[in-house]
């Protein structure tokens, strides 16, 4: 039976230790033959453990009097406005400590625009592209059962752009989960083992129309931009003047369907 591919989701529960033990099994042993993920995945999980240990102390405070659920439900009768205030203010001054600092993140909405989808694109790259046993979920000669799937998904027509004038032939393609729903990854290769993706996903709010911009992350780089609410990005390790070209292919091929 072949195992299931492994996803972003499955990574992330593995640093929650959130998998059964089987599938977290098959993570361990896909994370020793990718050593580039696993030091990813092995950053997380160090900051996981510095998180815990900054709230350690307050995890282990007692619970104080004044917040005990049965003593504010009698004070609640007696005093009801004195009590609700002295509760605020102690609520607010233990978020404005140390929790409070580690708690930020998630308290605030995360981010949103290109910016986003340009590292989101530059992060599956790194995680995929090196992969040489799976890079993708469903291969090319599945292309049309590909983009049936992942339209579905996405709720929304997606084309897997035809980039052999450019140089690139279709591998296949997969879904990527992102923090702002699931995304379309398309992959491609050439003659020279090089390869390249392109990450399409609906945008929020923010830069619902944009136009083409360079992005770069280390050795990735590429373009990044957004067409009535469809953000699209195309990532590779290749200079950025070669991938100019290809990105406004992607871009003439993937306009209103």
């Amino acid at each position: 039976m072949n195992q299931r591919p492994i996803t972003e989701d499955d990574l992330h529960a593995y640093v929650d230790h959130a998998l059964e033990p089987e599938r977290r099994a098959e993570v361990a042993s896909y994370l020793a033959d990718h050593p580039d993920v696993a030091k990813r995945i092995g950053a997380f999980a160090d900051q996981r453990e510095l998180l815990r240990s900054a709230l350690a102390p307050i995890a282990e405070e007692p619970l104080p009097a004044e917040l005990v659920l049965s003593r504010i439900i009698e004070n609640r009768r007696r005093r009801p406005s004195r009590v609700w205030w002295a509760v605020a203010a102690m609520l607010l001054l233990s978020i404005g400590g140390t929790g409070g600092w580690a708690l930020r993140g998630s308290l605030q909405p995360p981010p949103a625009g290109l910016a986003v989808l340009a590292q989101e694109a530059a992060d599956s790259y790194s995680v995929y592209a090196p992969d040489h046993v799976r890079p993708v979920e469903l291969r090319a000669s599945d292309s049309a059962a590909l983009v049936q799937w992942i339209s579905h998904r996405l709720g929304q027509p997606v084309k897997a752009p035809d980039l052999t004038t450019s140089g690139y032939r279709l591998m296949g393609g997969r879904l990527v989960a992102t923090s702002h729903g699931p995304a379309a990854m398309f992959m491609y290769d050439d003659d020279h083992g090089g390869r390249i993706v392109v990450l399409t996903r609906r945008m929020s709010t923010t830069d619902q129309n944009a136009p083409m911009t360079p992005q770069s992350k280390g050795s990735v780089t590429g373009f990044v931009w957004a067409d009535a609410g469809i953000g699209y990005s195309l990532v590779g390790e290749a200079p950025a003047e070669t991938l100019r070209p290809v990105a406004n292919e992607v871009r003439r091929q993937v306009g209103p369907i």
